[in-house]
């Protein structure tokens, strides 16, 4: 699994997961640049857009001359992803997931507990 490295990674694909389609690179810097302090140049944007697409994070969907981008998964599986990969960093894996499921939310708990269940029920048939 490939992270966001930098801010601007991480801002590009906040917008387009807030999108509600592909969005060109011009489309993509107005919204980068809306209430920004220093605004960005689309020659930036356009670099780190190739960037992500070619780390698998962007689809690139030709549109005429230009190139629409969208994310290639949602944000949510992009999280859980990086989870799974925290995850496989350590050794004692059931501490982990302890210490985890102790720290979360009561709600995401509850939630936790039944895609476990679901998991188990279609896993093993109970």
């Amino acid at each position: 699994m490939v992270g966001l490295a930098g801010s601007l990674e991480r801002a590009i694909v906040e917008a387009l997961w807030a999108a509600p389609g592909p969005l060109r690179i011009r489309e993509l810097l107005e919204r980068l640049n809306e209430g920004g302090t220093k605004p960005l140049a689309y020659n930036t944007v356009q670099t780190v857009a190739e960037r992500l697409a070619r780390k698998g994070m962007l689809t690139k969907l030709a549109d005429g001359h230009a190139f629409r981008y969208r994310p290639t998964r949602a944000r949510e599986a992009y999280v859980a992803e990086l989870m799974l990969d925290a995850l496989t960093e350590t050794v004692d894996h059931g501490a982990v997931l302890t210490r985890f499921a102790e720290g979360v939310a009561a709600e995401d708990a509850r939630q936790l507990l039944e895609a476990l269940r679901r998991r188990a029920a279609d896993e093993f048939g109970t």
